[in-house]
């Protein structure tokens, strides 16, 4: 004996069990002040591997002087585990987090 569809129970969802994906939140690579390096050298940094203007990258080394950190770039997890290495190979203390 076959079932017409119409004739299915079909459980009922309610609203507070549907799971919403959250958007992709995009990761960030943060450069952290330390006592080694100078600050000109930073900002060479930042120049050489981002491609930034000087003034830009005088900025984002101020940040890192002043406030102890600073947001270099953003994008991917993988991209931005591909920074935070090349801030080490740089001797620069880096770490990503996403974006919040």
């Amino acid at each position: 004996m076959s079932v017409a569809p119409s004739e299915i129970e079909r459980p009922e969802i309610s609203e507070e069990h549907v799971e919403v994906p959250e958007p992709d939140v995009p990761w960030v690579t943060v450069v952290h002040n330390d006592p080694v390096n100078l600050m000109s050298y930073v900002t060479y940094v930042f120049q050489a591997y981002f491609g930034y203007s000087k003034e830009k990258a005088k900025k984002l080394m101020l940040d890192v002087h002043h406030k102890g950190r600073a947001i270099v770039s953003s994008g991917s997890r993988e991209e931005m585990e591909r920074d935070v290495q090349a801030m080490h190979s740089y001797g620069l203390w880096a770490t990503l987090q996403q974006d919040r």
